[in-house]
């Protein structure tokens, strides 16, 4: 694993050593900060725009960063990595500066994980970019990945969160026949927060708990350019009714002002529905993909 990142620009280098100061500020107990993703395998995208229907997309790479701590609770440490992402983009530019997406593990936990041969830790030990170690512990050797396990590993967590993802879009129709809107607001939250759970497990065999849509469709873009298309943010409107959807999860269950109509319901289904259909896809290549590696 390298342990420099001198080939990086200037400017990364230097947010990345202010990621790594506030992780250490903040969570004294990490043993090791890794650098994955396009940033660490340099084919990271700056700044990139391409045109689609007349509408200028934009493409930037975030910072994947993996935190590794030791005896910590991982609920608190997965709460303060989501303050300093919070802290770190305020008053940026989502057009056009570096988004951090953080992850974190337990050193026990990830050791197992790459003796198991596990394909998301093992990946992360192949290219990573070690940014800091604690020299406490070693990490374990990478054993070479085993295909057909990961194939049965990520059939079984699509599996799974697919179908949850169905059942809570179902929830969200029929509350609507219902004429319950706020409840079926809910369950369409729950059905996202689902089909991106499937992404990302069948993409890496791992997924940190988040309710944040925002920050779970940020997560999987990388995975395929349709998944841009379900929750555009060109207008006032989209970006408005992706809030509603984002806020559905607390609010629809325990604010008696939060306010949901009939059109909004409307709005969402099919974009819902979107989203059902591209994860199907793009897993289901994902999981061909594995078996023809075996």
């Amino acid at each position: 694993m390298k342990d420099s990142i001198a080939y990086l620009p200037a400017d990364k280098q230097e947010e990345l050593n202010l990621l790594v100061s506030e992780v250490l500020r903040r969570l004294p107990q990490t043993e090791f900060i890794i650098l994955y993703g396009s940033y660490a395998r340099d084919n990271y995208v700056r700044r990139g725009i391409r045109v689609e229907h007349g509408v200028p997309i934009v493409k930037i790479s975030d910072y994947d960063i993996l935190v590794i701590t030791g005896g910590m609770n991982m609920k608190k440490v997965e709460t303060v990595l989501d303050n300093i992402e919070d802290a770190f983009f305020a008053n940026k530019d989502f057009d056009r500066d570096t988004p951090v997406q953080f992850i974190n593990d337990d050193i026990k936990k990830f050791n197992k994980s790459i003796e198991e041969g596990r394909y998301f830790y093992t990946q992360i030990k192949q290219e990573g970019v070690i940014l800091y170690d604690s020299e406490k512990w070693k990490l374990a050797r990478r054993r070479k990945l085993n295909f057909d396990e990961i194939k049965q590993q990520a059939q079984g967590y699509f599996d799974e969160k697919y179908q949850s993802a169905n059942e809570f879009l179902l929830g969200a129709e029929f509350y609507y026949n219902k004429d319950i809107y706020k409840k079926a607001a809910f369950n369409l939250h729950q059905a996202c927060e689902n089909y991106y759970y499937a992404i990302r497990l069948t993409f890496t065999l791992r997924s940190n708990k988040q309710h944040n849509l925002s920050k779970l469709s940020s997560s999987v873009k990388k995975y395929s350019e349709d998944l841009k298309t379900v929750f555009p943010q060109d207008t006032l409107e989209e970006k408005r009714l992706f809030s509603l959807l984002k806020a559905a999860y607390v609010d629809a269950r325990y604010d008696p002002n939060f306010l949901v109509t009939k059109d909004d319901i409307d709005a969402l289904i099919p974009k819902v529905e979107l989203l059902r259909d591209i994860t199907k896809r793009i897993c289901e290549e994902k999981i061909k993909e594995y078996s023809e590696k075996q």
